[in-house]
């Protein structure tokens, strides 16, 4: 008999509240008391997956080890959990419908009526339910997009109506997350917003276990007892989530509310004792603590959106906390940048990094970026289209190569160092079809990477099209551009790095999307290390 319990996730008043950080901190609160957590997305939009959205839309794409282009929240919860996701971790309208329309067209609805009820709801219940199934998994939190009320959201509310009357007592619950705003000319906290959303879940079928309240301000015990009164729960079930100066303090705000407490109560599951926090705590203590701060310049073409990048600026603060260092992050968007600016805009910084993206829009200023930081000694980092522009500005500006370009931005350039891989040359869909998931990477021994990862072979996750032509490899490497990470099953170049620099490396693949609280990534500790000792030496 299946004994996992779950956890449904929804959000009233505003989007954009945090159901991802709450979600994410009560599973590992949950974590730290022993039981076995997973978190999963459930998104209302057409698209299959978040591929083919520009990050404008929804900020960035995050991808998981079997290869699935997904939600950014599912960063967060790796970031936790420190528990890889996968492509059972997020589903999309587009991806249930899909799913349905192919089984009508197999024939295995017999001849019924495709309708969103039962068919796309009993969809999604199969979904919810598969991580559960495989029994590995206590507990299986589910966190559904956009706001109650939406038209879109409507199949997943009823299909966990459906869940919870078919799971039973004590096997789900659900969490309700909304706001509580301050009228600053009242003076005073309104519940009235709190209560028409709660309205409006009852009137889908489904009562809340739990609210959970965004505030500016704390709640009063009149103001809880009110929620409770009206919002049919009871009072210990209200619980403040007032905003915290960083999202990592969230699970010890949830703790000290009593959130973990009230959910084990109401699935009658035992509470283990205390959390055990301590290394949680260690990096939030080192975190908050720096013994000094550097300045790093985030060149990318996405910059106004800060979501575009959350995975690489996650990443600083866990590599910051590592190092004891406060990592300031100056965002310079590359297409406001060229070698006549390069040197006022970077004044002050102690390391670069060029972002990933796609096109040939901002290119040159990554490319004049590359160039100021390797003439000027500047601890570097380029990560995917970061590396690309690294071999495109050595081949431009030190081998010589007039016109050296990826194929990406010029197909009729007479040096294509840059070049569309092989297998993605009769590809015409853009949606899953790129090179993506966890490759597997060899190094150089005695390199930058070899000594920072301290291990022959590693794993990391990719999205990309266009790779580095091995056709210029020999001629790079005698000029100075090492090759010191190649996949040996596909030949292709991985990490390039620069000889005679005190830390210049570029990588095709994404170590942002594996770095978490319990292990930050090598490649982002090593980088803000090298960026500290430029601090100290100039």
């Amino acid at each position: 008999m299946n004994t996992t319990k779950y956890i449904f996730v929804t959000g009233g008043v505003s989007s954009s509240l945090g159901k991802g950080i709450i979600g994410a901190s009560l599973a590992k609160l949950l974590q730290a008391r022993g039981y076995r957590v997973t978190i999963q997305k459930l998104d209302p939009y057409i698209n299959v997956d978040p591929g083919t959205l520009n990050p404008y839309e929804h900020g960035e794409c995050y991808v998981t080890d079997d290869g699935a282009e997904t939600d950014l929240d599912l960063g967060h919860y790796e970031r936790f959990l420190n528990v890889p996701t996968s492509q059972a971790n997020n589903v999309t309208t587009g991806r249930i419908y899909q799913s349905v329309i192919q089984k009508e067209r197999r024939g295995e609805f017999l001849g019924k009526t495709v309708q969103v009820v039962p068919h796309i709801t009993n969809e999604i219940k199969y979904r919810i339910q598969l991580l559960g199934n495989t029994g590995d998994f206590d507990i299986v939190i589910t966190e559904i997009g956009g706001t109650v009320g939406d038209i879109e959201s409507l199949p997943y509310i009823e299909a966990v109506r459906q869940l919870k009357w078919e799971l039973g007592d004590n096997n789900a619950i659900v969490i309700h997350l909304t706001l509580i705003p301050f009228l600053k000319a009242a003076g005073e906290l309104k519940t009235k917003p709190t209560q028409h959303s709660v309205k409006t879940l009852m009137e889908s079928g489904i009562n809340a276990d739990i609210l959970v309240c965004r505030t500016e301000y704390h709640l009063s015990n009149d103001i809880k007892r009110k929620l409770a009164l009206f919002c049919n729960v009871h009072q210990e079930a209200v619980i403040e989530s007032i905003d915290a100066s960083t999202i990592y303090d969230v699970p010890n705000l949830m703790f000290e509310e009593g959130l973990d407490t009230i959910t084990l109560k109401k699935l009658n599951l035992s509470d283990h004792g205390t959390p055990d926090l301590a290394h949680w705590n260690s990096f939030l203590k080192k975190h908050k603590n720096p013994k000094s701060e550097v300045k790093i310049g985030l060149i990318g073409k996405y910059v106004e959106l800060q979501d575009s990048y959350k995975s690489i600026l996650e990443s600083f603060i866990h590599a910051g906390a590592e190092n004891e260092v406060k990592v300031k992050v100056v965002s310079v968007h590359s297409e406001h940048l060229d070698e006549t600016n390069v040197a006022e805009k970077f004044k002050g910084l102690h390391g670069i990094l060029v972002a990933p993206g796609f096109g040939e829009r901002g290119i040159e200023g990554k490319i004049a970026a590359v160039k100021y930081a390797r003439e000027q000694k500047i601890p570097y980092l380029g990560i995917c289209l970061g590396m690309q522009m690294a071999v495109i500005e050595y081949s431009r500006n030190v081998l010589g190569l007039e016109g050296a370009n990826s194929t990406e931005m010029n197909k009729d350039t007479p040096c294509p160092v840059i070049g569309l891989m092989d297998e993605q040359k009769h590809i015409t869909d853009k949606g899953g079809t790129m090179r993506l998931g966890a490759w597997k990477c060899d190094l150089v021994a005695d390199s930058i990477v070899g000594n920072t990862y301290n291990t022959k072979t590693i794993e990391e996750r990719h999205r990309h099209r266009y790779e580095y032509n091995n056709e210029y490899r020999k001629q790079l490497e005698a000029a100075g551009l090492k090759t010191t990470g190649i996949n040996l099953e596909t030949g292709l170049v991985e990490i390039i790095e620069i000889e005679n620099h005190p830390w210049f490396v570029g990588v095709q693949f994404h170590p942002e999307y594996k770095s978490t609280v319990v292990s930050p990534h090598p490649l982002f500790v090593s980088f803000v290390k090298a960026a500290n000792e430029h601090l100290k030496n100039n």
